[in-house]
């Protein structure tokens, strides 16, 4: 059975007041209050040690929940009617703990972390929902073959299921402005994209199309020749096109490295870094990104340590 809020409760989706998350119940034993250490493979640092230690859990927290429904409805062998349904109950269990109910026992190892970083930091409710929305969203393109026809409704998927998480960030380090939320959003689409150009050769057998109608058409490639995954003239140019766009994006939020004091801004510039040398990585295979992943190895962490000294 989904569970439901109690009456009494905030409004769902809404993010607890002081006075509310004062009076919401604490999770049961069941539920453990430190998120679990990030294990998974990752381009870009998440909670490191550059991160503010106090920041930590909470962060580990939003990362343990998008990472879990990632897996919901990107890992296995569920249907999509099946990952539908338990994105449909992972929802449901946010709002219950948002209004402060206990989590169940589910995935009581996510939502009692998550509850404990909503309570204590006040956490935009709605931001998370956004991430669930887009992870529902690739399951129905996936299932049904479907594309993206322009730019803009690729930058309108990037805004639920990147920018959430760039914005979670800020409201954790008191940023607010809305200057600093666009700068966000830029590097976090910037990084969304870039997980796209990096992915060709995972996304394109699984059916997943992320090189949209419009600039496929605009370079003369075909959905069929891209399914080949050979690299051709047009499609190298069409990599290279979207790649150039990817980083157009980051170089436009990159001031918001200057704006986050002590490690938390060099948390950021460590990110935008990892997403601009992936990008160089991606140029370099000249279209050969639609059959091979590219890594960042240690060298590539040097550099860009060496690089992050220089911004």
């Amino acid at each position: 059975m989904k569970p439901a809020p109690p009456p009494s409760s905030p409004s769902p989706g809404a993010p607890l007041t002081p006075d509310a998350a004062a009076q919401a119940p604490v999770p049961t034993l069941a539920a453990p209050l430190l998120a679990a250490p990030v294990t998974h493979y990752e381009n870009f640092p998440v909670a490191s040690l550059l991160c503010p230690p106090h920041l930590r859990q909470p962060i580990a927290a939003i990362y343990g929940f998008a990472r879990t429904a990632d897996d919901i409805a990107d890992e296995g062998d569920a249907s999509a009617a099946e990952r539908l349904e338990a994105l449909a109950d992972y929802r449901d269990e946010l709002l219950a703990v948002a209004a402060g109910k206990a989590p169940g026992a589910r995935w009581a190892t996510v939502f009692g972390p998550l509850q404990q970083a909503i309570r204590q930091h006040d956490l935009p409710v709605p931001l998370l929902t956004d991430l669930l929305s887009a992870f529902s969203q690739d399951v129905h393109k996936t299932a049904g073959g479907e594309t993206y026809a322009d730019r803009a409704e690729l930058l309108d998927y990037c805004r639920r299921s990147a920018n959430p998480v760039g914005r979670l960030l800020l409201h954790l380090y008191g940023v607010h402005d809305e200057n600093a939320l666009a700068q966000s959003d830029a590097i976090c689409s910037a990084l969304q994209l870039i997980n796209f150009w990096q992915d060709l050769s995972v996304d394109i057998p699984r059916g997943r199309h992320y090189l949209s109608d419009a600039d496929c058409a605009r370079h003369g490639v075909s959905r069929a020749e891209l399914a080949t995954r050979k690299s051709t003239p047009a499609n190298r140019q069409l990599i290279a096109d979207n790649a150039r766009w990817a980083r157009e994006c980051m170089l436009e939020g990159l001031p918001l490295v200057h704006r986050l004091p002590g490690r938390a801004g060099w948390e950021l510039r460590l990110v935008v870094q990892g997403g601009l040398r992936i990008l160089d990585k991606v140029d370099a295979l000249q279209g050969a990104s639609l059959h091979t992943r590219p890594k960042l190895g240690k060298a590539d962490w040097l550099r860009m340590l060496g690089r992050c000294l220089r911004m």
